[in-house]
C-alpha cells in the first residue's frame, strides 16, 4: 500500500507539475475577416495542443485602431494581454514604456536570427532584445494588371519602367478604358507614392528620404523627378477615385474596366476571390523600376510582460508557434501574403506569391529590402501622418506646385 501510495503522489506531481506549465494565453488581434478568422483559428488549435487555454481577444476594425485604443486601457489598469498585434515602430514605442516582455530565450532557441532577414528581425527588437513575433510579409511595391485589357489596347509585355507603363498607359486610355484604378484614402495615394519613389530614386534614395528622413534628400532633384512621375500617374486615373476603397479599385481591375492598380498583395485575395488565375487572367508584378527592390508590411505580435508562471510558458509557446513552419504556411496562404522565415517550402502557394518570395530572400541580401511608410513600418505615427497628408494634397490639388509639393513633403518631414 506504501508503495502504491508513493507511486500516487508522483503521479499527481507530474500531473501538477504539468498544469503548472500550460496556461492561458489571452491575444488581442483585429483579424476578423473570413481568411484571417480561419488563420486565428489555426493558431488556437497549436495552442491547445500544446495544453493551454486560449483567450481570444478580438477587436474588430480591419486598420487596428480600435484595437490600440483597447489596448491602452488595458495596459494602463495593469491587466495586459498576453500578446497584441502591433507592427513597426509602434513596438519600439510599447517596449519604452517598459511593458514589453524579452523573447531572446524562444528567439535563440527558435534561430530567429537566422531565419529573418536583419531589417525584419530590427523591428522585432528593442535594445537588441526580441519583443515581438513576426507573422508574415505583405510586399507593397506591387503593380497589377488585368491581361485582356492590355492585350485590347495592343500593349505587348509588362511594362518595367516609369516610360514604358505610361506609353502602355496612353495605348489603354485610347482603348477607350481607365489606364489606373484608384481610390481615395491617402494611405493609397502614398502605397503608389512609395512605389514611384523607389522606382524613380531607387533604394539609397526611398532609405534617405523617407525612412531616415534626410532633409538634402527629401529637397533633391529625385524628389523633384518623383513629384513629376506622381503626377503624371494622376493623370491616368478617372474622375470617381476619390473617396472609392482599394477593393472597388481592384474590381475595376478584374471586371476589365481598368488595367493596372498600385497595391500590395492583400489585392490579390480579390482577384482570388473571383476565380482569376494568376499569369493568365491578370499579372503580377513590381512596380516599374522595383523589380531589384521590395517594400515590406509586416505583421507581428507584441508580447506584454506577465507575472504567472504558466502564463509565461504559455506566451513562450505562442512565439514559438507563431514563427512555427505549421502556422506561418497556413495563415499565409489564407492571407496572401508569404511566410516571414527564409527557409519556407512554397509549394502550395502560387504564383505571384513565389515570385514574392524569390524576391523577399534576393532584397534581403542585396540591401534591396526596404520598410513601407505607406503602412506604418518605416517611421513615427505623427511624422508618417503628415507626411502622407502631404503627398495627398499634390495628388490632389492640380494647383500646388512640383517645387511647393516637394516643400511642403520635406517641411512634413520634420514633425515630431
Amino acid at each position: 500500500m506504501l508503495k502504491l501510495s508513493k507511486l500516487a503522489t508522483a503521479v499527481a506531481l507530474v500531473v501538477a507539475g504539468s498544469a503548472a506549465m500550460a496556461g492561458e494565453v489571452e491575444v488581442l488581434h483585429y483579424w476578423t475577416s473570413g481568411g484571417e478568422a480561419k488563420s486565428v483559428a489555426e493558431l488556437k488549435k497549436i495552442m491547445e495542443g500544446k495544453g493551454h487555454t486560449w483567450k481570444d481577444f478580438a477587436v474588430a476594425g480591419g486598420g487596428g485602431d480600435n484595437a490600440a485604443t483597447v489596448l491602452k486601457s488595458r495596459v494602463v489598469s495593469g491587466n495586459p494581454p498576453a500578446a497584441a498585434q502591433i507592427k513597426g515602430p509602434a513596438i519600439q514605442e510599447w517596449a519604452s514604456e517598459g511593458v514589453l516582455g524579452n523573447l531572446d530565450a524562444t528567439a535563440t532557441a527558435e534561430k530567429w536570427d537566422s531565419l529573418l532577414p536583419k531589417v525584419v528581425a530590427d523591428v522585432m527588437k528593442y535594445k537588441g532584445n526580441y519583443v515581438a513575433a513576426p507573422v508574415n510579409v505583405h510586399r507593397v511595391n506591387w503593380m497589377w494588371a488585368n491581361a485582356a485589357v492590355l492585350k485590347k489596347a495592343g500593349v505587348k509585355g509588362t511594362p518595367k519602367t516609369w516610360p514604358e507603363f505610361f506609353a502602355a498607359a496612353d495605348l489603354v486610355k485610347k482603348a477607350g478604358l481607365i489606364a489606373v484604378a484608384h481610390g481615395g484614402q491617402n494611405w493609397q495615394d502614398f502605397t503608389t507614392f512609395e512605389s514611384v519613389a523607389l522606382g524613380v530614386g531607387g533604394t539609397k534614395f526611398y532609405n534617405d528620404a523617407l525612412v531616415k528622413l534626410d532633409q538634402k534628400a527629401l529637397t533633391s532633384d529625385a524628389m523633384v523627378k518623383t513629384l513629376e512621375t506622381f503626377r503624371k500617374v494622376k493623370s491616368y486615373t478617372d474622375a470617381a477615385a476619390p473617396g472609392r476603397d482599394w477593393n472597388l479599385a481592384t474590381a475595376m481591375v478584374i471586371q476589365e474596366k481598368a488595367a493596372f492598380q498600385f497595391m500590395g498583395d492583400w489585392a490579390k485575395g480579390e482577384f482570388s476571390a473571383a476565380g482569376k488565375v494568376p499569369g493568365k487572367d491578370y499579372i503580377c508584378a513590381a512596380a516599374p523600376g522595383t523589380d531589384k527592390a521590395y517594400t515590406f508590411n509586416v505583421d507581428s505580435f507584441a508580447m506584454f510582460k506577465l507575472k504567472d508562471a504558466g502564463a509565461q510558458k504559455a506566451q513562450a509557446d505562442l512565439a514559438a508557434s507563431i514563427m512555427g513552419t505549421q502556422f506561418q504556411e497556413v495563415f499565409n496562404l489564407n492571407k496572401g501574403s508569404i511566410p516571414v522565415r527564409l527557409n519556407m517550402d512554397m509549394a502550395k502557394f502560387d504564383d505571384c506569391a513565389k515570385l514574392s518570395a524569390k524576391d523577399f530572400v534576393d532584397t534581403a541580401k542585396s540591401g534591396g529590402l526596404v520598410p513601407s511608410v505607406a503602412h506604418g513600418m518605416a517611421i513615427k505615427p505623427a511624422a508618417e501622418g503628415a507626411i502622407k497628408d502631404a503627398v495627398s494634397q499634390f495628388w490632389n490639388d492640380d494647383k500646388i506646385s512640383v517645387a511647393d509639393g516637394v516643400k511642403n513633403i520635406a517641411k512634413a518631414a520634420a514633425t515630431k
